[in-house]
């Protein structure tokens, strides 16, 4: 039996409910750019505060990066067992609580705690959104809606960074985790009401309730009802099986797993060298935090454009090539960035580079995922692609940290922290292309 539901969704032209819920991954991606960036606009002020070195900052920096490791694994297995949305609103929830406790730490350990809470709700909300936000999309607006999604991350920084950057002329470090604590517990409202559960995750699922929830969802969507749900051989063995983790390994799934993930590891090691030290670096310059904070401000602006930008281009040139040569680009702006001088104007345009593209080689990972994965397997994919990539990220900071501690100079650090990118160009290439399932 054919799949009349998402046949209508890939077909027809998306509707303002569809617009809706892109919109919303878009939002949802950017609060997670700013609880994973608000620990960089903080770093600053903590290490003034409490007199900790580079060393030391480069283990508070990878806090939450642990904590996404986790989440990433275990939340994006869950969302392939009880849904996207569920999963999504638990995600904010730990989120925001964790932001509220890191505003009232005053000693190290306890900072490093609530920041791997955080990550565990930052680190499962990006499955999550990954997965549902393709599958309410249709064939032709899939790659952009993708792209624009993804664009969320570095928005997000670059939203709350610039607000960020007026209270803290005013406050402490601490407002910057009060400031993200805030609206990220006020988007559990507007997912709760928003936010339908994904129709593909309905049918693969098949409850005892799965077709009145999929026509619901395909009305609010301006499409017509169906009769049935496509037929499974056996329901409940498969609804026991969804998601399974070890379907990752199986071996007609193990090399898109095995390469994403490696892909990914790759890539997060140049990213957060990027997004964890150009705060402290710049200070260490001798520019105020304020405007230490804008330069990685802009790296984010070009990170926005550099997802859109992809998702432009995506429509005209394979995706996998696309991240490849992206892939090439981003080495070399790390190598640029190495060589950084005291002129505050020219250390902007060389992070919007870098941060153009690194972030467009990133979009292209989450255009990846959502065809190297079977609807089944989505949230669990990616989330296990994220979480091993996040070793890298949590990696990063600490690497970076001793290698400045060390006496490396900051051309040394960048040119071996380049070499990420350089991991991830190779794991791509390993890929095969396929399309959405």
């Amino acid at each position: 039996m054919s799949n009349v539901a998402l046949a209508q969704i890939n077909d027809a032209p998306m509707s303002a409910r569809q617009i809706i819920i892109v919109v919303l991954g878009v939002m949802l991606f950017a609060l997670d750019g700013f609880d994973v960036m608000s620990i960089s606009f903080a770093a600053p002020g903590i290490a003034k505060e409490w007199g900790i070195d580079r060393a030391a900052l480069g283990f508070v920096l990878a806090m939450e990066l642990i904590g996404m490791s986790i989440g990433s694994v275990l939340i994006g297995n869950i969302a392939d067992k009880v849904g996207r949305r569920k999963a999504i609103l638990g995600c904010l929830a730990i989120m925001g609580v964790g932001m509220g406790l890191a505003a009232t730490v005053d000693d190290l350990i306890t900072l490093c705690i609530y920041r791997v809470i955080t990550g565990v709700g930052i680190g499962g909300l990006l499955p999550a959104v990954t997965a549902v936000v393709p599958e309410f999309s249709n064939d032709k607006r899939r790659g952009l809606a993708v792209s624009l999604m993804s664009s969320g991350f570095p928005l997000g920084a670059v939203v709350g960074g610039m607000a960020v950057t007026q209270i803290l002329q005013v406050h402490s470090w601490h407002s910057v985790f009060v400031f993200g604590s805030v609206v990220t517990l006020a988007a559990i409202p507007l997912v709760y009401f928003l936010l339908p559960e994904s129709i593909a995750f309905l049918q693969s699922k098949q409850s005892e309730d799965a077709l009145e929830q999929v026509n619901k969802t395909l009305v609010k969507i301006k499409l017509q009802p169906v009769s049935e749900l496509p037929h499974i051989e056996n329901p409940v063995e498969d609804r026991a099986k969804q998601g399974r983790f070890m379907d990752l390994f199986k071996p007609d799934q193990i090399r898109a797993t095995i390469c994403l993930a490696l892909a990914y590891v790759g890539q997060m090691l140049t990213f957060y060298f990027l997004m964890k030290w150009t705060p402290k670096i710049v200070v260490d310059m001798g520019y105020p935090a304020a405007q230490a904070g804008l330069v990685l401000v802009w790296a984010n602006v070009g990170g926005v454009l550099g997802a859109v930008f992809f998702g432009i281009l995506s429509r005209f040139f394979s995706v996998r090539a696309l991240t490849m040569i992206l892939l090439v680009f981003s080495s070399a702006m790390i190598i640029v960035f190495g060589r950084l001088e005291g002129d505050i104007a020219q250390m902007s345009f060389i992070a919007f580079m870098a941060g153009l593209v690194i972030i467009a080689a990133i979009s292209g990972f989450y255009n990846l995922f959502t065809t190297q994965f079977p609807t089944e397997l989505r949230a669990s994919g990616t989330g296990f692609s994220l979480g091993v990539g996040r070793s890298g990220a949590a990696l990063s900071p600490i690497v970076a940290g001793f290698l400045f501690a060390a006496g490396g100079t900051l051309s040394t650090v960048a040119l071996l922290m380049a070499g990420g990118s350089i991991l991830s160009l190779m794991a791509v290439f390993m890929l095969k292309d396929r399309v959405l399932s």
